[in-house]
């Protein structure tokens, strides 16, 4: 009588040790939520107007600034959208030609003298801000700034900023789009860059919004 009784314990126990590891098994091979649905980064930069963007438009020296948004409106009034992208560029003169932009210095022409091919090369700001750059591109046709002929594209020296905004300006009895700057550095002030109709302009216009 005891030989069975014996045979039944072992039985008995093979089956819940089979049982313990069937469900260890189970939970060890669960993908874990992580696994089954990743978080994308909320830092990602859109495609559309990324480093590739970027270096086709305006050379490889210059780099979006993922810290600043681009802003889109018709900043020349033509009734097409425009883009104005924050960006780092170490030597935009150098690509000025082949990529067929403009690189201009609006606020030192507001102050007296604005030629970028001297103010680039002795600029006063402090070196951290100096190849902080605002990238222009005026939209042309139905594809606006997206089009890869017929668009004009400028390149804003010796502006450092913080933050960068589109809002209206009256100008001449007219409103219009134009680009807010809260400047970086030692001044703190918020500047507007206007298109007068032939150029970009800049005007100080008082303290940060911030």
């Amino acid at each position: 009588m005891r030989f069975p009784y014996s045979l039944a314990l072992l039985a008995l126990a093979a089956s819940l040790s089979f049982s313990q590891t069937s469900v260890s098994f189970a939970q060890t091979s669960a993908p874990t939520p992580a696994q089954a649905s990743p978080q994308k980064s909320a830092k990602a930069v859109s495609p559309e107007i990324g480093n590739d963007y970027v270096q086709k438009e305006f050379g490889s020296t210059c780099t979006i600034n993922p810290a600043v948004a681009p802003i889109k409106g018709d900043f020349n009034a033509d009734g097409v959208e425009d883009i104005v992208i924050a960006a780092r560029c170490t030597n935009p003169m150098l690509d000025a030609d082949e990529h067929k932009f403009e690189v201009i210095d609006p606020s030192n022409a507001f102050y007296g003298f604005g030629n970028p091919k001297i103010t680039t090369q002795y600029s006063t700001i402090p070196p951290q801000f100096r190849d902080m750059a605002i990238l222009i591109v005026h939209g042309a046709g139905a594809e606006a700034w997206h089009s890869s002929t017929g668009k004009a594209k400028f390149l804003i020296v010796n502006l450092p900023y913080r933050q960068i905004v589109a809002r209206k300006l009256t100008l001449k009895k007219k409103r219009i789009t134009a680009i807010y700057v809260d400047e970086a550095g030692d001044s703190q002030i918020t500047s507007v860059v206007y298109w007068d109709g032939k150029k970009y302009r800049y005007e100080p216009i008082g303290a940060s919004t911030d």
